[in-house]
């Protein structure tokens, strides 16, 4: 099988194409034929080392000092299983799957193998294989610091970085929890962010967001636009930052609460199966989308690479790792 490797941090020129063997699965793993992965931000930090503000050292100690320990990339993606292992009970030879390899990565790949009991899940009748494998990233996250932050209906919410996967995630799961969003985003997203739900919109290269005259129940900051500092200026009594981008400063800063009982939420998203069935589940009741941005060719993958490293992607950048025109044979 081919895949793309990174054996050492850099631009997307580090990108090589290799090929190795394909896997076999034991006892409880699925070998899935990948059709559809994403380029996302967590591919660029890795690939780049571009990790969040006081988190080099420690992210180069777990991923790797001089390049990742895990050369293949890639977070999320939708295919086909080709073989399952011993003892497999939930999939069989031909179902069309979605996964969330998160952490463990290796989506960028022709193959992977994936735990029968892990992030991985049927694709509902009426999704098709490049929104299934878009769900995961920016739809898992944007349910953790939902949930986190206890989000419900009535309350006032700012998205910064709307037409990303995780904002765009946040303005519609948001939305469908009864809350009034706001979202920020440059003047050629701003219908896109109404057409997702979004109650009202904000340029934010023409309208400082510190200046607003509104405060807000929840801010999920998905771009690290603010800190809790000035954040706090922005909240109400109550309110809750979500340091989406954050780094360490926010991660340790999160461990108390700021004044009239506001606080800061930071920290990796959780990875978990009830999450991407959740998603899937709105995805086939048209209630909830991934944004998709651009498709690439699975040849092109460092070009998919470079515009994730522009940090200005609307929505999921796709890879076809599959043609469409083979898929399902």
């Amino acid at each position: 099988m081919n895949a793309w490797f990174a054996r050492r941090y850099g631009g997307p020129d580090v990108l090589r194409l290799e090929e190795l063997p394909k896997p076999v699965p034991g006892p409880g793993e699925v070998l899935v034929a990948v059709h559809v992965t994403t380029v996302s931000s967590a591919d660029h930090r890795i690939r780049a080392c571009d990790l969040p503000s006081g988190m080099t050292l420690m992210g180069r100690l777990a991923l790797g000092w001089s390049g990742p320990r895990q050369p293949i990339l890639g977070t999320e993606l939708a295919g086909i299983v080709e073989v399952v292992g011993q003892g497999v009970m939930r999939f069989e030879p031909g179902n069309a799957v979605y996964a969330f390899t998160g952490a463990r990565q290796g989506a960028h790949a022709e193959y992977v193998l994936l735990k029968e009991d892990g992030p991985i899940a049927l694709i509902p009748e009426g999704v098709d294989m490049q929104t299934a494998a878009a769900l995961c990233f920016g739809g898992t996250t944007a349910l953790h610091y939902l949930r986190k932050a206890n989000v419900h209906a009535g309350e006032t919410v700012l998205v910064l970085g709307g037409a990303g996967a995780v904002g765009s995630a946040l303005v519609q799961l948001a939305k469908m929890r009864g809350a009034h969003v706001n979202a920020t985003a440059s003047a050629a997203n701003l219908d896109l962010l109404r057409v997702l739900g979004a109650d009202a919109v904000i340029d934010y290269k023409s309208t400082d967001v510190t200046g607003l005259e509104q405060d807000f129940d929840v801010i999920a900051d998905t771009v690290a636009a603010l800190d809790f500092a000035r954040a706090q200026k922005l909240l109400k009594p109550g309110g809750r930052y979500l340091a989406i981008a954050g780094g360490m400063k926010e991660l340790l800063g999160s461990l108390r609460r700021g004044p009239q009982g506001k606080r800061m939420i930071a920290g990796p998203a959780a990875e978990r199966r009830e999450d991407i069935e959740e998603l899937g589940r709105l995805a086939a009741l048209g209630q909830f989308r991934p944004l998709i941005g651009k498709v690439f060719a699975f040849k092109d993958m460092p070009a998919a690479h470079a515009l994730a490293d522009t940090g200005h992607k609307r929505g999921s950048v796709v890879v076809e790792v599959v043609a469409p025109s083979v898929k399902g044979c």
